[in-house]
């Protein structure tokens, strides 16, 4: 395969896997083998084994964070603080993109970022919707309630008041108390009510109304 017909194939995607080039008569050898030399050439941008972007002189599509996260880990979805950031629930943008998910805990490192991936068991992966996060381009990203309870569980001392007070939770209207208490009730944790209970509290004050 050459990189024009390459182009002709993946110029309009913002990320592909090689999986898109092994069909029909490939030669799997010939396509790594090119995708490799790409790669070290600078045309091609290595993401993981098997997943790729086009280098940007060449792509038409700029890949968005939230939609490279996902295609790192399969079944995982962006939370924690990149999730609150990006619902305008926290007033810091966050260098190192989270997601929760299945699999081991990791850190991966690209031209195009640093993702980190945090294990969440099965059993606590809902409250999460596939939205549209630039044109054409659409991802697993938790909701504003959900996104503060992964934190939370996933933090030690997490439910202390001091640790919620130092998220200088923002923008009220972001959060709907009737979600995170139905939420926090579904994850069974004790942990997650008593958090809930210092949510509720912490964000009538910024309100200065009931929630």
């Amino acid at each position: 395969m050459k990189f024009d017909e390459l182009l002709s194939l993946v110029a309009d995607e913002p990320v592909f896997s090689s999986s898109l080039l092994l069909s029909g008569k490939a030669d799997v050898r010939h396509v790594r083998l090119q995708l490799s030399r790409w790669v070290k050439s600078g045309l091609v941008i290595q993401l993981r084994r098997g997943l790729y972007a086009l280098a940007p002189t060449w792509r038409k599509v700029e890949p968005h964070p939230f939609l490279i996260a996902n295609r790192l880990r399969s079944g995982s979805y962006v939370s924690l603080q990149s999730a609150l950031a990006w619902h305008s629930a926290i007033p810091e943008q966050v260098q190192v993109l989270t997601s929760v998910g299945p699999g081991r805990p990791a850190a991966t490192k690209t031209p195009l970022g640093i993702f980190q991936m945090q294990y969440l068991a099965e059993s606590f992966r809902f409250g999460f919707a596939r939205v549209e996060v630039a044109p054409r381009q659409f991802a697993f990203v938790a909701t504003p309630e959900k996104a503060l309870l992964d934190l939370i569980h996933l933090t030690p001392g997490g439910d202390c008041e001091a640790f919620i007070r130092e998220l200088r939770l923002q923008n009220p209207a972001v959060f709907r108390r009737t979600t995170l208490e139905e939420l926090a009730r579904r994850s069974g944790k004790p942990k997650l009510m008593r958090a809930c209970a210092i949510i509720v509290s912490l964000l009538n004050e910024e309100k200065g109304e009931p929630l």
